[in-house]
């Protein structure tokens, strides 16, 4: 089985709190790689409290966003609609309930590949693909450098070699 993983395609890392113009372009490429992929489409969804200022992120990182419940936590307008074999809202960058899950299908029928693209990759993007990928070492893990944005243009290429350098596939 193939899985694709659309990491964080939310209002707030789009167009709204933490939205960048490379975010808002990538877009149409997402779009059409979900409408294209043949497997499961599974989405994580950044998922912070009221109480977010309060958390480690919320003291580093202080914006508040991705509040469970608000429009910037809900996945962009033109994604709804799109296949979707399940979503995994995450309360940290990397979703340990996403790498459980493709280890308990793994022991079902084996996970060929897993691709992930989204936002950001600098930081969400990087934690999930690491995490998969120390999950199951022998998948094939590949990020969709053109469907991904990071918080800044630098961060993302610097996130894409680091990916690289951990024998995650990079096109």
């Amino acid at each position: 089985m193939n899985y694709l993983i659309v990491v964080d395609m939310q209002n707030d890392f789009i167009s709204m709190a933490l939205g960048t113009k490379e975010a808002i372009s990538i877009l149409p490429r997402v779009k059409e790689r979900i409408e294209a992929f043949a497997g499961k489409v599974l989405y994580t969804r950044d998922t912070h409290g009221e109480d977010y200022f309060e958390t480690q992120e919320g003291k580093k990182l202080p914006v508040l966003h991705c509040v469970k419940g608000t429009p910037g936590w809900e996945i962009e307008s033109s994604l709804k609609g799109l296949r979707c074999d399940g979503i995994f809202d995450k309360p940290t960058f990397g979703s340990t309930a996403l790498a459980d899950y493709l280890v308990e299908e793994n022991a079902k029928e084996q996970v060929e590949s897993v691709t992930l693209i989204g936002l950001c990759t600098d930081i969400c993007v990087i934690s999930n693909a690491m995490l998969i990928k120390a999950s199951l070492p022998e998948c094939e893990v590949t990020v969709d450098s053109t469907c991904c944005a990071g918080v800044t243009p630098e961060s993302h290429t610097r996130a894409l070699g680091a990916m690289t350098a951990c024998q995650i596939n990079v096109i």
